[in-house]
């Protein structure tokens, strides 16, 4: 069953049963209220002959004028004997109701008397003062207009309840159909989107945004996009990783083949394939490395890492790094303590330095530097390179992005992970690794990472104590 159909069928069972609980009150106090209205005239018309009756030696007597009622009240009265003493009505002489001339107390019931519905009261005559009872009444009325009201109502409470149900559903049908028809839309559109394979088509927004339905679309469009962004992601990756190892399988096939037609092993080809062998493990390691800090997988040792002096071990590898073609000095450095992987961490500081030492022209400087910004560790490698053009800095921590495209990937070369492999190992460290550049005059690379303990235990003079926002 459709959900349509479901919810019509609980709006038309809703008020299906309002309608019915409304139907029989309503017909329970009409009821109620005509008889109270009958049981009232027949207790008057018991208090005149009861007043009006005498007690003689031949038995009970009535005035003339005692049975004189309204036409819609039959009066009998009988004797202590069993005997009918009067009545106002020409019917046959048996009482109107008679399991209830035997009760000593004034009674009301309904009976059938010659095919007639009656609402009778019994009421025992006492004579006073001795208290005897000594004879029974019984009044009736007919109950033919109740009846006959009671069966309007009811057929004016089916038919019109009937009614009301039926436009209900048809109003339940429509209104449901209107409010699931963008549902309907979504899903042919993840329809054409699963036979098409196109995740670049979005649903329409009709309606308003704050609705469910409007959120639901908005949440979707917006699902719509992330999976494209992903798939077109991992389109990328595969291209990159493809086009990374192809260079070294070339250049391993090709040292294979020239040996092949020499008949004989060559050392320089032999050092050719070592290093592109090894190029080759290294990008395979990267991107493990890289698959795992993305996924949150990658195992890190938690243990409290002195910063000040992994920035100077970093600071000794990367004079050697630089010899005498960059010039490499150590800036601020303050003293601060870290939860984290320590062999990580290092990686992340070298990555930028050998990074910043690569692309800084001869004669430039690279600056390290540690500093301590309330509860927050900030390590920096600055260069005097060329700089990042603002367009690429959104970029640069992609997997395989490189701003100097045209720079030859060869063994000395990276693959463009090590940028992004800092970024996603910063992240785990709940931290966070930022970039200002500026075209002509050089790049700063900043990581920021909590720190463990008190912190600082000399904060610069002039640093603002708030966290960068993660």
């Amino acid at each position: 069953m459709t959900l349509r159909a479901r919810l019509t069928l609980w709006y038309a069972a809703v008020l299906t049963l309002v309608l019915a609980a409304f139907g029989v009150a309503v017909y329970a106090l009409l009821s109620l209220s005509l008889i109270r209205e009958i049981d009232a005239t027949l207790n008057v018309a018991a208090d005149d002959i009861r007043l009006a009756f005498r007690r003689e030696v031949t038995g009970i007597r009535l005035p003339p004028m005692a049975l004189d009622l309204t036409a819609n009240v039959y009066v009998q009265v009988w004797d202590a004997g069993g005997a009918l003493v009067a009545q106002n009505v020409s019917v046959p002489e048996t009482p109107f109701d008679p399991d209830r001339m035997a009760q000593g107390e004034a009674a009301y019931s309904e009976a059938r008397f010659e095919g007639i519905h009656l609402r009778v009261l019994t009421y025992p005559l006492v004579a006073q003062p001795e208290g005897a009872v000594v004879g029974t009444m019984q009044l009736a009325s007919p109950l033919t207009t109740v009846d006959e009201a009671q069966h309007a109502l009811l057929i004016v409470l089916l038919s019109g309840g009937l009614v009301a149900v039926l436009l209900a559903a048809l109003v339940g049908w429509t209104t449901a159909s209107a409010a699931l028809r963008p549902l309907e839309r979504v899903t042919e559109t993840a329809l054409q989107i699963t036979r098409a394979d196109d995740l670049s088509r979005r649903i329409p927004l009709s309606g308003p945004p704050q609705g469910e339905v409007g959120r639901l679309i908005i949440a979707f469009n917006e699902t719509l996009e992330r999976l494209e962004n992903l798939f077109e992601t991992q389109r990328r990756f595969l291209a990159d990783v493809s086009h990374e190892l192809r260079t070294p399988l070339t250049t391993i096939l090709g040292n294979l083949d020239l040996m092949r037609k020499m008949g004989q092993l060559d050392t320089e080809s032999l050092d050719a394939i070592s290093s592109e062998t090894q190029r080759m493990k290294r990008l395979v390691q990267d991107i493990l490395v890289l698959t795992q800090a993305e996924s949150g997988r990658l195992p890190l040792a938690r243990s409290e890492v002195e910063l000040d002096t992994l920035v100077l071990e970093v600071f000794q590898q990367s004079k050697v790094l630089a010899q005498e073609r960059v010039e490499v000095r150590l800036g601020q450095e303050d003293q601060a303590r870290v939860l984290g992987d320590r062999d990580r961490l290092k990686q992340v500081l070298l990555n930028l330095a050998s990074n910043a030492i690569e692309y800084t022209p001869q004669g430039g400087t690279v600056t390290l530097g540690l500093a301590c910004v309330g509860d927050w560790a900030r390590v920096t490698v600055s260069d005097t390179g060329p700089g990042i053009p603002q367009e690429e800095l959104p970029h640069i921590f992609e997997r395989f992005y490189r701003v100097d495209r045209s720079r030859k990937r060869t063994g000395a070369g990276g693959a463009g992970l090590g940028l992004s492999i800092a970024y996603w190992i910063t992240r785990s460290h709940d931290g966070r690794l930022e970039v200002a550049s500026e075209v002509g005059r050089g790049t700063t690379f900043s990581v920021w990472l909590p720190q463990s303990g008190s912190g600082c235990s000399d904060p610069p003079s002039g640093t603002s104590g708030a966290a960068p926002q993660r």
